[in-house]
């Protein structure tokens, strides 16, 4: 039988002021619930509104990114898992952390646009995110990276922060950081 140490887990989680954390499979129903579960929580600290809704929305971004991704991978379950954190900074800003295995080239193309995101001030990205806006949209482009990271990057109060790792077989772990 595999041992755990739950509460080294959960003095961990709280040393780290993790709100929330998920690991696995995710699916349509389930990114409702866990957002449910987030509101509430957000909710009970109350939390700003708009603070919280913030969070709520860039969690929903990240997490329906993810599960597309995986979609269109064509992953199988397990390949398609996320990994997403939401915990308090000490400065009192919430923190959300997501992650989800991806090919090499897709990762090193995402980590590319979160740098030049990064680059941009408060009024050029809310001159690209209405430029991106007003493009058509094409119903078999699959580039993300587009107006939903923008809204991320645009409710973010520093810049995001973007890592992949690789893991082998042309695969690496990406993760997002977004402060809110």
């Amino acid at each position: 039988m595999l041992s755990i140490d739950l509460l080294s887990i959960r003095e961990q989680f709280n040393q780290n002021q993790i709100l929330l954390c998920f690991n696995g499979p995710i699916s349509r129903s389930l990114i409702e619930e866990i957002g449910n579960a987030l509101k509430n929580y957000l909710q009970a600290e109350k939390a700003l509104p708009a603070a919280a809704m913030d969070v709520f929305g860039v969690y929903i971004e990240l997490t329906q990114n993810i599960r597309h991704y995986a979609t269109r991978a064509a992953y199988s379950e397990t390949e398609g898992s996320a990994t997403v954190v939401v915990a308090r900074s000490d400065e009192g800003h919430y923190m959300v952390l997501a992650g989800n295995q991806v090919e090499l080239d897709d990762g090193r193309a995402l980590c590319r646009r979160i740098e030049q995101l990064a680059e941009m001030d408060k009024a050029e990205l809310k001159a690209a995110y209405k430029t991106q806006l007003r493009q058509p949209r094409m119903t078999n482009d699959h580039s993300g990276a587009g107006l939903g990271l923008l809204d991320v990057a645009r409710k973010s109060s520093r810049p995001m922060a973007a890592k992949l790792v690789e893991t082998g077989e042309g695969r690496g772990f990406f993760s997002l950081l977004a402060v809110i």
